[in-house]
């Protein structure tokens, strides 16, 4: 298996059908550079917003120096803001006449400015009073990309909606590096609780109290946002949500890592480390590619997770795909009772579904999706 970068570029990043790009990549400032990697290109999706930390350094006029360019995805200037490449396209909320799907977003927190986006396949809640299950997604992009705004996520999690007929909520957490790990987690389980707080009909968006059947909630995400819906489903378990019955979690070739090669992974040490570098970069703070936030098997509270059923996408040409076969093992083999499914699909690379959502594949994995949500 050819070695990837994980992390930042393959969980924005198939195997490329485009020429590749090659770049230097730092853990931190002070660390020694990575080894030069081939980074593929995918069709972008990410949305352009320039910030400034709070820092004295950074209140100064923009510069255009650069400090860090990792182009096609984001540049760190001198001066510390972040600017995101690629397209620029926010897709307005709308009534999607081609699935009846309709969407809106809702502020949770106007002083981080957490966002949401909802979505309800209208025709569906308006002819039925059944409730209908929830699914609350989290997209990938290595802890720093992506949205649900973009016509990429926009596009599948109304795909998903149509298909699967339920209530979605896809989460804005703020990414790294200008907020850096763990506050997206914080972020996720923030948006968790405030979706909780509809369970009995009560909260702050009618859509939820209406809509939602809170006896059927599942949690879904692909790459980055795999991992963070396992620490989603996780941390029901040990903390609780009240009024939250947890069925079932969808990964979709969920980003782990760990110091341990499994499988065919790399086993020289600066493969490893440029593996681990993006992890550090999205989790300066992180005390290594053992983390029990990217390493599950390292996780004392592993057996905690409060789904019953999990269900794990893995794609034969994905340099993590180790990772998601090692995690349903440790799941057997932990103090959880639930049932784990693990789902590969052949000749495939990372977040294929994603780029070619028409594909035999594509399809296949959706339907696996539908059936388990329907279950």
């Amino acid at each position: 298996m050819a070695t990837c970068l994980y992390g930042l570029a393959i969980s924005i990043c198939p195997k490329p059908k485009t020429p590749t790009l090659t770049l230097n990549l730092h853990s931190n400032p002070s660390s020694s550079s990575f080894t030069r990697f081939s980074l593929p290109l995918r069709k972008p999706c990410i949305i352009i917003r320039s910030q400034t930390s709070s820092t004295s350094a950074m209140e100064s006029n923009p510069s255009t120096e650069v400090y860090k360019d990792f182009s096609p995805f984001l540049i760190i200037y001198k001066d510390g803001r972040i600017e995101r490449l690629a397209n620029t396209d926010v897709v307005p909320t709308s009534f999607d006449p081609q699935t009846g799907v309709q969407t809106k977003d809702a502020v949770i927190s106007d002083e981080t400015g957490l966002t949401v986006r909802l979505y309800i396949p209208k025709a569906k809640v308006t002819e039925n009073p059944t409730k209908l299950p929830l699914l609350v997604y989290y997209h990938g992009g290595g802890f720093c990309m992506g949205s649900p705004f973009c016509a990429y996520y926009n596009s599948y999690v109304t795909s998903l909606v149509a298909k699967t007929n339920v209530v979605a909520v896809s989460v804005a957490y703020r990414k790294a590096p200008e907020n850096p790990l763990p506050i997206g987690f914080e972020d996720s389980w923030t948006a968790l609780k405030w979706v909780g707080s509809h369970f009995e009909g009560k909260g702050p968006d009618e859509w939820l109290n209406n809509y939602a059947d809170f006896g059927k909630v599942f949690l879904g995400g692909d790459s980055a946002g795999a991992n963070i819906a396992h620490h989603m489903g996780l941390r029901i378990g040990y903390e609780g949500l009240v009024g939250v019955k947890l069925n079932g979690v969808v990964l979709v070739h969920p980003y782990f890592w760990g110091s341990e090669p499994l499988g065919d992974e790399p086993t020289e040490a600066e493969n490893r480390a440029m593996a681990e570098g993006i992890w550090r970069f999205a989790f300066p703070t992180t005390s290594g590619a053992d983390d029990p936030f990217i390493n599950p098997g390292k996780d004392p509270k592993l057996g905690k997770l409060a789904a019953e059923r999990v269900l794990v996408f893995v794609a034969e040409k994905d340099g993590l795909m180790h990772r998601g076969w090692h995690y349903s093992e440790l799941l057997k083999k932990s103090e959880w009772s639930g049932s784990v499914e693990v789902v590969e699909s052949k000749g495939e690379d990372h977040v294929f579904h994603l780029n070619n959502p028409t594909g035999d594949n594509a399809v296949a994995l959706m339907k696996e999706i539908v059936s388990f949500i329907n279950a």
